[in-house]
């Protein structure tokens, strides 16, 4: 199987911008109606549905950031009654509120086929075997996968992320044929494989879905001939629907975007100006066929650029480049969301510390972690170790339970971390990525 739905990922462009405006109508629409803020948003702008009269409109419409879904906060921005909604999931947010998604019925299915799409993708067909290692739960990872996997009629294996013993065991005994989880976990299967004493010749893994983190064209290759199979990337955002807004095939020369569902744009992070075709910047989508949580011009903060050439596949959907940075400081740490302000929000809730911190990153062996150093303060400095060993237990609880992670805490030496006259150095990212 070639391609899951080759009546949209093959259309012309003639045709998808076509769909593209016939649906971006309805959705400027269905917001305009259902969502007081994005009324007030349009308003403010003296724009209503009726002025979208061509493709070209889109960039009269006003942006929606992660602040708009935080100040409306939990379900302000949904566009159908509670009722509606069957699902709810919720990611990191930057004070610590979570950003929460709505699905009604349809968008399951629209997150089942943008997700089916990423698996046939990877080679996957109703006779696949795809093992789920991403996390389940608010997460979206997980359940997008699955319900992909389903739709494709292939057997889903919703094993969840960790017990890597386990996984090894029912990878080698249920015979997995499409693994699916964060790049790094990747890694670190392999390495437990090898220490098992298992060959990739003794599985029947042929490919991996991996995303949730950003990964180099090295660590790709390490994957491969470690795992002995094809690693395609998977893009998406909880926001916008989860994985599944975009996937390379297998000719790995950028990611295939779902158009007939998400529409893309390049902007300057500065001026706001849509970009030239080609530009790298930040990319920014607008959903058109969601109905909990529609978005118009959803700014992701990645940094990226659109490819609208035919790829070698067939698809003639446009390709974004691989996530090359972000425009904010947040950081992606075993697939979790991470702002410094989060850090910064737990640290001055317990107030025992001077409110001067640090995130480092590193990838210990094949896993990311994040150490939070604190300082100290001068009276702290001269307590004993047994009252600075609950002071750091104390604040690691507090941002694991914000957090969702496992983190190190360390204290620091009071004037220890550096300061700075302009921004804030707040994250020291040591991964080779």
């Amino acid at each position: 199987m070639q391609y899951w739905n080759p009546t949209y990922e093959c259309m012309s462009r003639e045709d998808i911008r076509r769909v593209q405006f016939e649906r971006l109508v309805e959705t400027v629409k269905r917001v305009y109606h259902n969502v007081p803020h994005y009324r007030n948003k349009m308003q403010a702008k003296g724009i209503e549905p009726g002025d979208i009269k061509s493709l070209d409109d889109l960039k009269s419409l006003p942006f929606t950031y992660k602040d708009d879904l935080r100040v409306t906060y939990p379900f302000g921005m949904f566009a159908v009654p509670l009722s509606e909604i069957i699902r709810i999931h919720a990611s990191s947010g930057t004070t610590g509120k979570q950003t929460v998604v709505g699905y009604t019925r349809k968008d399951i299915e629209t997150w089942s086929e943008v997700t089916a799409r990423a698996l046939v993708c990877a080679g996957a067909d109703k006779n696949s075997i795809v093992q789920v290692a991403y996390g389940y739960g608010l997460f979206t990872g997980g359940l997008g996968l699955h319900y992909g996997t389903e739709k494709i009629g292939a057997a889903v294996i919703p094993i969840s992320g960790g017990n890597t013993k386990r996984q090894i065991q029912i990878m080698k005994d249920f015979g997995t044929t499409i693994l699916a989880c964060t790049p790094s976990y990747a890694l670190y299967i392999a390495e437990e494989l090898h220490e098992a004493g298992i060959k990739k010749e003794d599985l029947k893994l042929k490919a991996g879905i991996f995303g949730a983190e950003p990964w180099s064209e090295q660590m790709r290759r390490e994957i491969e001939e470690q795992l002995g199979i094809l690693a395609i990337d998977i893009y998406g955002l909880s926001e916008v629907i989860g994985p599944g807004v975009a996937c390379e095939c297998k000719y790995k020369c950028g990611l295939h975007i779902n158009e007939d569902h998400f529409i893309p744009e390049i902007i300057d992070p500065e001026t706001e100006e849509v970009l030239p075709e080609g530009s790298v910047g930040e990319l920014v989508f607008t959903t058109i066929t969601k109905e909990g949580l529609p978005l118009i011009r959803y700014r992701t903060r990645d940094i990226s650029s659109l490819n609208y050439e035919r790829c070698e596949c067939g698809r003639t959907f446009v390709r974004m480049e691989k996530v090359c940075g972000r425009t904010d400081d947040m950081i992606i740490v075993r697939g979790v969301n991470v702002f410094p302000s989060q850090i910064e929000s737990v640290l001055l809730e317990l107030g025992e510390t001077a409110p001067h911190y640090q995130l480092v990153v590193d990838r210990v062996g094949k896993l990311d972690m994040l150490e939070v150093r604190v300082e100290m303060t001068p009276q702290m400095f001269s307590d004993k170790v047994k009252n600075i060993e609950s002071v750091e237990k104390r604040i690691r609880s507090a941002i694991e339970s914000t957090l969702g992670i496992s983190t190190k805490v360390t204290l620091v030496e009071p004037k220890s971390i550096a300061r700075s006259e302009g921004k804030a150095k707040r994250v020291i990212d040591n991964r080779k990525i």
